[in-house]
């Protein structure tokens, strides 16, 4: 089957590679002339610009993007203008799936079906498959069945089997109506938020379960450590996430990743510690608030990323001076 790709970052340059291995006819474009020539290079056909890639593409045309949230509204646009009835546009980015159901209204009038593919396998997908939550129209979502299937782990990482109807277990799933597919995967990312929130805090707990072994100031500014002598471990986090990776009830792919982290560089000296979030997390929320559900884990978890961003910079001023206002306590 034909596809154009439009974005070729760290996720959709793999992911017309994987396409390819599986057979599929790839055109692409990118803002940056060294990724295409890099895949055309491997066997893709490039594109300068969006007419040359919708004329090398047979009609009815499906065209992927797979861009930041912040331009995909008007990229979408740009490239629906030149579209026709029949054709596909589909954003696998992490785009608010609001956007999704707007975008899918305003360009049913001229006949071009929106789908939202929810994308998640980041850099490991060429290798793994892609987990893909989708949102569109039924007839739409049929006709791009190979490519899903092609991208999706199925079941030994090879790629899902076309036209079957168990789709869910091979990694890629038909989830509603437009804005249904970014809706799942919006979700899914806050979970990944609040997961990977539970394991940076309860490793930081083991790192500190030594605490009892160090120098502790005597003052009236530090807390008092009681009973040191049960905090007078030296844990190797590096094999303490190695062995949950074996037969523990939190064991996953995330928890893999982590622990060859630890195992390669146990200082994590080549991070700062400022957590970015796109988006997916706080319209997450933004859903909880409206619908009524609560969420505190998801919600400490993303602010817990701005506040490593020192986001909570003045907040923690406003609280030294408030603290030496009234008691005269002096910073430390």
């Amino acid at each position: 089957m034909q596809l154009g790709m439009i974005g070729l970052g760290r996720m959709g340059a793999n992911m017309v590679r994987r396409l390819m291995q599986a057979g599929h006819h790839c055109v692409v474009h990118d803002l940056d002339p060294q990724s295409v020539a890099d895949l055309v290079a491997e066997g893709a056909v490039g594109a300068a610009d969006i007419g040359e890639l919708l004329s090398k593409l047979d009609k009815p045309r499906a065209v992927w993007l797979m861009l930041p949230a912040a331009i995909t509204g008007r990229i979408a646009r740009q490239l629906a203008a030149q579209m026709t009835p029949g054709d596909i546009l589909i954003d696998g980015g992490n785009s608010n799936y609001r956007d999704a159901v707007d975008l899918a209204a305003e360009l049913a009038p001229g006949g071009i079906a929106y789908v939202d593919v929810g994308t998640s396998g980041g850099v490991w997908g060429l290798e793994r498959g892609y987990s893909l939550m989708v949102g569109g129209a039924a007839d739409a979502v049929k006709r791009l069945d190979p490519i899903l299937a092609a991208l999706s782990p199925g079941r030994d990482g090879t790629g899902g089997t076309p036209g079957t109807e168990d789709t869910a277990s091979q990694g890629y799933l038909h989830c509603g109506p437009a804005g249904a597919g970014h809706l799942v995967k919006m979700v899914h990312n806050g979970i990944e938020y609040g997961i990977m929130a539970a394991y940076a805090e309860g490793l930081n707990i083991l790192k500190a379960a030594n605490a009892g072994s160090e120098e502790r100031a005597v003052d009236a500014e530090t807390a008092p450590l009681h009973n040191p002598e049960y905090y007078r471990f030296d844990i190797d986090l590096a094999a303490v996430t190695e062995v949950w990776r074996h037969g523990s009830v939190i064991g996953s792919w995330l928890l893999d990743l982590t622990a060859q982290t630890l195992k390669d560089d146990a200082s994590l000296s080549r991070f700062g510690g400022k957590v970015s979030d796109s988006g997916e997390g706080r319209w997450t929320l933004q859903a909880a608030i409206e619908t009524g559900v609560p969420a505190p884990v998801l919600s400490s978890a993303l602010f817990n990323r701005f506040a490593s961003r020192d986001n909570d910079a003045f907040a923690n001023k406003l609280l030294s001076a408030m603290r030496y206002s009234f008691g005269g306590h002096e910073e430390k």
